[in-house]
């Protein structure tokens, strides 16, 4: 196990129980050739992205940032996400654990840990039952996952894919991929994403995006277009996730200064950990969109 801080590493005793811990090496059984349980999601992934010249050049950025198979065996995820906003607007800063598998998380507000929201698959809840800390948990609870989760979340149904021109960037050549939704795909299916994919090492290494979030935006619209870009990746278990990003606002083709800093830290996969920590815990409530 990698290090953890102090919190993740109670999250995770908690979770698993001593039960649940992994046996040792000299438990080990004798290594066999094994089906992967996610064989069939893979393969209906693979095919999905596999039917458009733009869709594999997103497949060969999730093989590049360490493939589905080891992203769909290692779930639940948890980290430290930061986000720091430096125009006045709300700081967001919290431990989460994600269930990604079926887009489930829980967060804790990292300046008071007894401050939770989070999603168990149906309901966004927090302990309140209203904003934690000025974070909306409907919106907020699966966020930051889906920028940490980034190209991997794409290889789910309802996503399109199409090209834009090449581009230069930080000295780097980029092919651009523009991603939209189905209809009814998620809470906001008008979002789109520009994904920046380096043409040398195929990794994604910035994006631009809108938010357009109904709740926020009830008779249609969006936000501005922002550029996010990767600051830094780093490996856990073999997968290349991202340890921070700098946002700025995209107009006409230029980047605004740095509008937002955010870092991500202390990575750690747990798949040990039990179905129970992403359940609503007693005395929270469940979190109404009218309550925003």
């Amino acid at each position: 196990m990698r290090s953890l801080t102090f919190f993740a590493l109670a999250i995770f005793l908690l979770a698993c129980g001593s039960d649940n811990l992994p046996p040792s090496a000299d438990d080990a059984p004798p290594e066999t050739e094994a089906v992967s349980p996610h064989q069939s999601r893979i393969e209906a992934a693979t095919a999905r992205l596999k039917a458009s010249p733009e869709g594999e050049l997103v497949l060969q950025a999730i093989d590049a940032h360490g493939g589905l198979e080891r992203w769909y065996a290692q779930s639940p995820l948890y980290y430290h996400f930061n986000y720091q906003p430096l125009d006045g607007g709300t700081a967001r800063n919290t431990f989460i654990v994600n269930d990604y598998l079926r887009s489930r998380s829980h967060h804790y507000l990292a300046t008071d840990t007894t401050q939770q929201f989070g999603f168990d698959g149906r309901e966004a809840w927090s302990t309140t039952g209203d904003k934690i800390g000025g974070m909306n948990p409907r919106f907020w609870s699966l966020t930051p996952y889906y920028f940490v989760g980034l190209p991997f979340v794409l290889a789910d149904a309802g996503i399109n894919f199409s090209s834009l021109p090449e581009t230069e960037m930080n000295g780097n050549i980029y092919k651009l991929v523009k991603v939209t939704y189905d209809t009814g795909t998620g809470d906001a299916p008008d979002d789109y994403y520009v994904l920046y994919l380096n043409q040398r090492t195929g990794q994604l290494d910035a994006l631009r995006y809108i938010v357009s979030y109904p709740a926020y935006f009830p008779d249609g619209g969006h936000l501005p277009e922002k550029l996010m870009q990767i600051t830094g990746k780093t490996e856990v278990d073999g997968i290349l996730l991202p340890t921070g990003y700098a946002t700025s606002w995209w107009n006409d083709g230029v980047p605004s200064e740095t509008i937002t800093e955010i870092t991500v830290a202390d990575y750690a996969f747990m798949p040990e950990m039990e179905p129970a920590a992403f359940a609503m815990p007693d005395g929270a409530k469940v979190f109404r969109e009218e309550t925003k």
